[in-house]
Order: structure tokens, then sequence, then C-alpha cells
């Protein structure tokens, strides 16, 4: 049966990049990898035949004599594209690490194993008040994680020793197996990937080289913050293993209501209640901002509802510019208790006032009338 063009099977134009080549075998290998397709023959077919394809076209010189001469050239030059190995520093083993590492937990350690490890980024949870939120603050916090430990540096092994290399993997962290075509890689189970094998370990952190401890950081809240920002510590969270680098701490924020104010954005809601009396007449009153009171003048027939700005007076932006106003909504009450003289000195109102007294109610009783004659 006659080969496909390798081209067409990496379904790339015969100009294609070596970046592009790549880029096409990483995606149809993952697709058709026998560890993402158990049991499926044809898949397995599929994913020698991308390989062989790959590790012709990855290769300049195989490329060039291909492309002269097609799978002639391949079979009579010395190579045979159907039992080439992985081994050997070749192109192959290069994308074989980079994808199967990544995907499958395989791949390369080339070069011996690096024991070091990143720590894990930790999650802090803060509750601030209204106040701190828009005008920022800073907060000390106590938090309990791992870090390294003092008696052995992080190494986990006793002081006065030292970590032996693995004699499984020889300090690769992993072992090869056969599987189907291929040579594959998994984590050595001795030394569990790490490469080598502490004999004596510390006592104080039992060969881990962490110890949790509490620790105290301060933490500078910026004006602005909102419900669910997330400020990040760089290197405050877990320390890393064996000389790895720490990870990070992100504290997300949660703002507590206001018995007062409510926010939008970078505005501050407020609603300040009045008397009829004074809502009628007009008056001049103060209202509460988050610096302390203002004084605001009510123009004479003042309807409830009615909204003032207070220019400025709401929250700096996060992003430092420019800051928010405060909207003062005022709700006018009615009083819910009357005495006697105070009730005949309303109905003495009403009587005098006739209808004049209300306009907006007026003007919706005549169009009630024109709707329902």
């Amino acid at each position: 049966m006659a080969k496909r063009d390798y081209y067409e099977i990496l379904a790339v134009n015969r100009n294609a990049s070596d970046t592009e080549i790549k880029k096409a075998y990483r995606r149809l290998a993952i697709k058709y990898h026998p560890d993402k397709n158990p049991g499926n023959k044809a898949a397995e077919d599929k994913f020698k035949e991308l390989s062989e394809a790959y590790a012709v076209l990855s290769d300049g010189q195989k490329r060039a004599t291909y492309d002269q001469f097609g799978h002639a050239g391949m079979n009579s030059g010395g190579f045979s594209s159907g039992g080439f190995s992985n081994g050997g520093g070749s192109p192959f083993e290069d994308i074989f690490g980079d994808i199967f590492g990544d995907v499958f937990g395989g791949g390369s350690r080339r070069g011996g194993s690096s024991r070091g490890r990143r720590g894990d980024d930790l999650r802090y949870n803060l509750t601030i008040s209204f106040e701190d939120a828009a005008f920022g603050t800073e907060k000390n916090l106590q938090l309990p994680r791992n870090l390294a430990c003092e008696s052995c540096g992080g190494s986990g092994a006793r002081k006065g020793t030292s970590a032996q290399t693995c004699q499984t993997c020889r300090g690769a962290g992993q072992v090869r197996f056969q599987q189907g075509f291929f040579t594959m890689t998994r984590p050595c189970p001795d030394c569990r990937g790490e490469g080598t094998i502490i004999a004596d370990p510390c006592p104080d952190c039992k060969g881990s080289g962490l110890i949790k401890k509490k620790r105290s950081l301060a933490l500078k809240i910026p004006a602005g913050v909102e419900t669910d920002t997330r400020l990040k510590l760089s290197g405050e969270g877990e320390a890393g293993t064996h000389g790895g680098p720490a990870g990070d701490l992100y504290v997300v924020l949660t703002v507590e209501d206001h018995p007062i104010f409510e926010r939008d954005g970078q505005t501050v809601l407020c609603e300040v209640p009045i008397s009829f009396v004074q809502a009628a007449l007009g008056c001049e009153i103060e209202v509460p901002t988050l610096e302390g009171k203002v004084s605001l003048k009510v123009p004479a027939g003042t309807q409830s509802g009615k909204v003032f700005k207070l220019s400025g007076k709401g929250i700096v932006s996060l992003q430092g510019y420019g800051r928010g106003d405060q909207m003062v909504v005022l709700r006018v009450e009615v009083p819910t208790k009357l005495d006697q003289n105070q009730r005949k000195l309303l109905e003495e109102f009403a009587a005098v006032s006739g209808e004049d007294i209300h306009p907006l109610g007026k003007g919706f009783f005549d169009k009630v009338k024109e709707l329902f004659g």
C-alpha cells in the first residue's frame, strides 16, 4: 500500500515553517496518542504515521531529501522511517518531551533531575470596612503556612548529610517503559520523581524540607477596592521544596455593608429623610459624607425622591485617577401621629389651599378622567 504524503499527514503545505510543522504535529499527536485512545488500533496507527512524518519533516536534511526524492529517497538513504528511535537527543525526542511531558506526565529529564519545586499559591479571605475600602488602609495578617525548615535549610536531609542519587532512575526522576511502538517515561516509583533519596531525613521536618509556622505580613490595601478585589503578594505563598521558589499569596477582599451609605462603582449613595414641612417651605440641612457632614440647601417644594449631587465626595478610582460623587436622595416623611390641634390646622390648610397644593396629583387625575370618562 502506497504511503501517504508526509505534508498531507500533518495537514501543512510544502512551504510550512519548522514552527508550523511542530505545532501541527503537537496538535494531532495529542489527539491520537495511545494514552487517550486505549485499545483503539486505528488511533495507534494514525499516531505512528504522524510520528513518522514528523521525524522526517522536522529534520532539515531528511526533509530536503524527501522534497527531492519522496519516500524513495528515505528508503535509499540509509534511513528507515518505520523503525526510528526516540533516543539519542533527536528532534523527535525534543517534541516528544514537550508534548507528553506536559499532557501525559511523561517527557525526558535530560541532564538529571532538578529537585527544586515551586511552592503552592495561597488564598486568604479578608473582610474590611466600607471606609477602609474607600480610603485604603494597612492590615497586619497572621498566616499559618509552610516555610523552609531552618534546621536543614529546606533540603530535607539531616544537617551534615545530603540526599543521595536514586539508583533506580540514576537521578533522572523518571523511568522508561515500552508501550506499543514507543518507549514512554513515567515518574520513578522509588524516588517519586525527585531523582534523589533522603537516607537520613531531618528530624524537624521529617524529610519534607518544610515547617508550618505563622508569619506576620503587612498588607497595603489601596483606596477604591471593592468586594472580590484580589491583591497578589509575590513569593508569600507556601515555600518551595528543596530550594524551589515560593508560591504567591492572593488576598481576596470582602467589603462590609455600611449602615448609611451604598456604593455603585465610584459613586456613593445616601438617603436622607426630611419632614414634609421642610420640603414644602425649603430649608438647609446637614447630610453625612465619608469625610463628615456638609450643608445642603433644599429648595421649597422639593418632592420625595429628589436627588442632589455632591461633587467629589465619592470613592477614589482604584486606577489612581479621579474621584466619584455622592448622590443624596431626599425622602419626605409624612407624620403618622397627629394630635387634635395639628389635625385641625392641617384641615384648615387643606381647605384654603384647594387643589393647587398638589399639582402633580391634579395632573394625574386629569389624565384618569380622559381615559375613563
